[in-house]
């Protein structure tokens, strides 16, 4: 991933011969397009939203949340540290890097990084990948078809659950010279494989022989990357330094990029104190995620004088869905009445108006703000693949559109908890003694689980609603070690969660929803659904063939996971909000995908200007 906000991913061993030899049709490609072709062409020198000509140096100082016990981000155990980390917009790539980069302004599309070209069938059976002779680690030693097996076979049976879900349809990679290797691919339509393969991370096999790879280290691992470890302090802080020998400086898919020195992260308990902090001037740039803050947290000199800039950038993402997750491992949650009870009573109008300032919209589907999200009545196109699940997926799919219960914004959302309690009464439960009970009289209760102070103010008034119909909720606020941990193990009740899209939606579906990853400790899939309809979904999607047959499935997997009720559906925001001192030069295109602070640089001149506020 680029450095930027948004972020926002079983083993088949089936032989797929036919894939080896009609390997032999293709041809190589600087780039790879899931549907159409690339935007950009052989010879190409930069991408569209850089500045090719952004100068080198200076500094940029970031925050982090929370600590850190651990440089390798590719297992579960342990907490990463930022700037080193593989996803979540971690800033992988700074220290670490991948075969092929996706560009920013383009739904899917990926160009060759440690990889000069890619070879891909007609069939897309399989993915040969032109490893570039002059890419080395940091200590000098080439990259090779032998460490992209390696980094594979390795993160499959030993990282992140998702590299396993996400690899599922690989049935093999074979180096067959030091600089070329291949992939191979089950039987069965996956078109985004080889974009997927080109997008892993690419690690030295002669560094980790002797090395136990599953447990934490805090020993920084070596890397091919643009930066690597200066200094650092655990859980507290960490400088990354520009390697002036990095071997990728010069290619067209790095121009514009990774233009400071160094990069420094300093750790905050929480977001209050990073907000704080970045006020005062101990780091530089803060992307804002609390309407309140950035409605009222900013009445500050710095902001009226224009030397902390407060600019809200747009974009144009699909949105993911965030919501309150109804973790159906726990009884309670089990039945999708008392679920679609729960959406009854969260009352979102109230809420933006009185809480988030009015900023925010709500969210109607897993895939908003794009032409993915689901509306009306499934299209003839959709219902050839809904039809013969019937039975297995809510009958409203089929009869109507799925619409969040809406309130007048007074507060009085007396109408949607009067529906909200005829649906508890139909599921079993009942009011005594102002509580709700079972038929066994035991209350419904339960733990909503935080790691954000912030959020609280968020989650009380739920809470309230909740109360007024017998339900016993509480907020329980941890830190973020122990939030993870509960978080990796599926040790909640409820969460609130971010099911992040892209505009291409594929294989990371199978790690969301399907029933595989619902057993997984370290899955995202939290909700823990199990069903074999969304299974044959998820397939559908990964086996479209056009841009039109995705948009199609996922219009299908959109309405069931809605009618499904597995989450209290929250809210969006179109834009990225961005809190920085003005002590960096940007280009003036600003990608679909949204602001790009990677593409960024130093400028001298304003960083003079501002150098009394800040702090060292």
């Amino acid at each position: 991933m680029r450095f930027a906000f948004p972020a926002l991913i079983a083993l088949f061993a089936a032989p797929a011969l036919a894939g080896i030899a009609q390997a032999q049709d293709a041809k190589p490609a600087i780039g790879f397009a899931i549907n159409g072709e690339p935007k950009y062409k052989e010879g190409f020198t930069h991408f569209d939203y850089v500045n090719p000509d952004a100068p080198k140096g200076g500094d940029i100082r970031l925050a982090a949340l929370g600590t850190f016990d651990s440089f390798n981000p590719f297992i579960v155990k342990g907490e990463p540290v930022a700037g080193y980390g593989a996803d979540f917009g971690t800033g992988g790539e700074y220290v670490f890097e991948t075969l092929m980069v996706r560009s920013a302004d383009e739904p899917a599309s990926d160009y060759g990084l440690i990889a000069a070209s890619i070879e891909v069938p007609p069939d897309r059976s399989s993915a040969t990948f032109n490893l570039r002779p002059e890419a080395k680690f940091a200590d000098g030693s080439p990259i090779t078809a032998d460490d992209v097996v390696f980094t594979f076979n390795i993160l499959k049976e030993k990282g992140w659950p998702s590299y396993r879900f996400y690899y599922q349809s690989v049935a093999k990679a074979e180096a067959l010279d030091p600089h070329r290797v291949r992939f191979v691919f089950a039987p069965g339509d996956n078109r985004e494989l080889p974009g997927i393969i080109g997008e892993m991370w690419v690690l030295p096999k002669a560094y980790w022989q002797g090395k136990t790879f599953d447990q934490t280290t805090l020993e920084p691992p070596l890397g091919s990357g643009p930066y690597k470890v200066k200094s650092f302090e655990p859980g507290r802080t960490i400088t990354l330094e520009r390697n002036p020998n990095w071997w990728g400086k010069d290619l067209a898919v790095n121009r514009g990029f990774y233009n400071f020195d160094t990069m420094r992260y300093d750790y905050y308990r929480d977001s209050t104190v990073a907000l704080e902090a970045v006020k005062a001037g101990a780091y530089d740039l803060h992307g804002e995620n609390s309407a309140k803050n950035w409605a009222t947290a900013y009445d500050i000199p710095a902001v009226k004088d224009g030397h902390l800039i407060k600019k809200s950038f747009p974009n144009h993402r699909t949105e993911g869905m965030q919501g309150f997750v109804l973790n159906l491992r726990k009884k309670q949650f089990q039945d999708p009445r008392v679920r679609q009870a729960l959406i009854e009573a969260y009352d979102y109008e109230w809420t933006n108006k009185n809480v988030f300032y009015g900023q925010y919209v709500a969210t109607k589907s897993y895939f908003d703000n794009s032409e993915l999200a689901s509306t009306g009545l499934p299209s003839a196109d959709e219902l050839k693949l809904l039809e013969p699940l019937k039975g297995q997926i809510p009958d409203e799919v089929f009869t109507k559109e799925y619409t969040l219960p809406k309130t007048d914004g007074s507060g009085n959302n007396r109408e949607n908890l009067r529906a909200a309690a005829a649906l508890l009464k139909q599921a079993g439960w009942e009011v005594k003694d102002g509580q709700l009970v079972d038929k066994d009289g035991q209350p419904f209760a339960f733990e909503i689980l935080l790691d954000e102070p912030s959020w609280e103010r968020i989650v009380a008034p739920y809470v309230e609603s909740l109360k007024r119909l017998g339900i016993a909720a509480r907020i329980r606020t941890v830190d973020t070690a122990q939030y993870s941990n509960r978080y990796k193990s599926f040790d909640y009740d409820v969460v609130v969660d971010v099911f992040g899209q892209s505009e291409s939606p594929g294989n990371e579906q199978r790690e969301f929803w399907g029933s595989a990853a619902a057993d997984e400790p370290g899955s995202h899939n939290t909700i823990g659904i199990k069903s074999p309809a969304i299974d044959t979904l998820i397939d559908k999607l990964i086996a479209s063939t056009s841009r039109e047959a995705l948009v199609t499935a996922v219009h299908a997997l959109d309405r069931v996971l809605l009618w499904g009720n597995y989450m209290v559906p929250m809210f969006h925001l179109s834009a990225d909000r961005v809190a920085y001192w003005d002590k960096f030069g940007m280009p003036d295109v600003i990608p679909d995908e949204g602001v790009q602070p990677g593409t960024w640089w130093f400028d001298a001149k304003k960083a003079a200007a501002v150098a009394p506020l800040l702090k060292n």
